[in-house]
């Protein structure tokens, strides 16, 4: 039930985005063919003329257009019809290109409105961080840290915990034994092997039987995470070099003051990386009895957990009027947007790969669950998002798109007269079929990380 009532939801934001389109079209006095919901690939579901308009259900729901005689070139309303959309004025063609954009803003704000009044709340975004139960094995650092249950984590790395994800993203990245390493401490532990060991070259295949001096271990460095990547809109890419299958082999290998060299395969610098890969640090504060306590150093796992279970508190905003619904209302979407906008731009610049790229099929089944586990509210405050969302795509200026028409308006603005029809339509015709293509390619995305789950064991 909760997916049919995500799949509602977003449904009602294609019609709302559409009808902006529709009725500023008919203010202006617009001819208008068709209305469809859903994109004309595959059957049709159903279609009834109402007036001089067909409306149109398709079966790929997820979608919709307003469809003008401009568009068909069997059109019989005559070229030069004050009806035709080419024949109105930039301004109002610049007004109906946008509407379904600020159609998606508006109603973006009025849910997220609604939802202030009727729950009396908005989400903050800020989570506190209790210990519920340290389940680690024996002899993880967990146990000698001085952690007890109930302690109120507020702090790692000098990073405040009060995102959701923190916590899990720092044990995450904290993983021992990972595999990668940076590489400036890699060359600062050659240099102490090298002092250790002053007769071994740095490529120098060191000969079986050679007993080699190890250094003291330290930890690796420790892992600081940003703003944005703790908001979960940047991905953690840190500058470390990943080792070689050679050099993991030789890592596993080391322990104790020396080292060696059963299989004559090695060389110095093979073990300096070796050396280098271990334990990061986890510096974690907690709020005990009203008072701040530093833990001793945590390490996570190889799997990046540090062994404990935790539940966590989210702080809403408390709604105390109209004026307070307004205002916060306004805030939490502002909020929600410039995220949006940073997620963009990492995707536009490759530091979010196509590959985590995913679209309406996971979105209305995670919608789902978040209705199910958070109630009704969460997943119409997500929908205000996804409005959000489609407002922020759609007005970028790209053929196939509300922002590509607009572009076209504005050459045909600067040069005085309209794009060349039979160029317009060529370059929208390829933009469109790219745009298919993104779609299935998205909906592959999906798909996969839907059914991923059923495989792995």
């Amino acid at each position: 039930m909760s997916v049919i009532i995500m799949i509602l939801l977003i449904g009602l934001l294609i019609l709302v985005h559409e009808l902006g389109h529709l009725l500023t079209a008919l203010l202006f006095k617009v001819k208008v063919d068709k209305f469809g919901i859903g994109l004309p690939i595959g059957p049709t579901l159903w279609e009834k003329k109402v007036g001089n308009i067909t409306l149109i259900v398709h079966a790929f729901l997820f979608g919709g257009y307003v469809s003008f005689p401009d568009d068909d070139k069997e059109s019989d309303l005559p070229q030069n019809s004050p009806e035709r959309l080419m024949n109105k004025p930039a301004w109002q063609r610049a007004i109906i290109f946008s509407a379904g954009v600020m159609a998606n803003v508006i109603c973006a704000y009025v849910l997220v409105l609604l939802t202030a009044l009727l729950w009396g709340h908005l989400p903050s975004g800020h989570f506190d961080t209790y210990v519920k139960d340290i389940v680690a094995e024996k002899d993880a650092s967990v146990w000698q840290s001085g952690m007890q249950k109930g302690d109120k984590i507020i702090e790692i790395n000098g990073s405040p915990v009060d995102r959701k994800y923190t916590l899990n993203l720092y044990a995450m990245y904290s993983a021992s034994f990972d595999g990668k390493v940076n590489a400036t401490q890699a060359e600062q532990n050659f240099e102490k092997l090298k002092k250790l060991n002053p007769a071994l070259k740095k490529d120098e295949i060191i000969s079986k039987g050679i007993t080699v001096k190890l250094p003291a271990q330290q930890d690796e460095g420790k892992t600081i995470l940003s703003k944005n990547v703790l908001n979960v809109v940047e991905l953690y890419n840190p500058k470390e070099t990943k080792l070689s299958d050679v050099q993991i082999k030789l890592r596993d290998k080391l322990t104790g003051k020396y080292f060696i060299d059963a299989d004559g395969t090695y060389t110095l610098n093979d073990l300096a990386y070796a050396f280098t890969d271990g334990r990061k640090p986890l510096e974690i504060k907690v709020l005990r009895n009203n008072k701040i306590i530093p833990l001793k150093t945590i390490y996570s796992n190889k799997d990046g957990l540090i062994g404990i279970t935790y539940e966590q508190k989210e702080t809403l905003v408390k709604i105390t009027g109209i004026k307070s619904a307004l205002c916060e209302s306004y805030n939490y979407i502002y909020n929600e947007t410039k995220s949006m906008l940073i997620v963009l731009k990492q995707l536009f610049t490759g530091k979010i790969p196509l590959k985590n790229m995913h679209g309406v099929v996971l979105i209305t089944k995670m919608g789902g669950d978040i209705i199910n586990s958070d109630g009704i509210f969460y997943g119409i405050l997500l929908t205000a998002v996804i409005s959000m969302n489609l407002a922020i795509l759609n007005i970028l200026p790209i053929p196939a798109l509300d922002g590509g028409h607009l572009l076209f308006l504005l050459i045909e603005k600067i040069q005085g007269k309209p794009v060349d029809e039979e160029v317009s339509n060529k370059i929208m015709t390829v933009f469109f079929s790219l745009l298919i293509l993104l779609l299935v390619f998205v909906l592959f995305n999906d798909i996969y990380v839907l059914v991923k789950p059923l495989f792995v064991k």
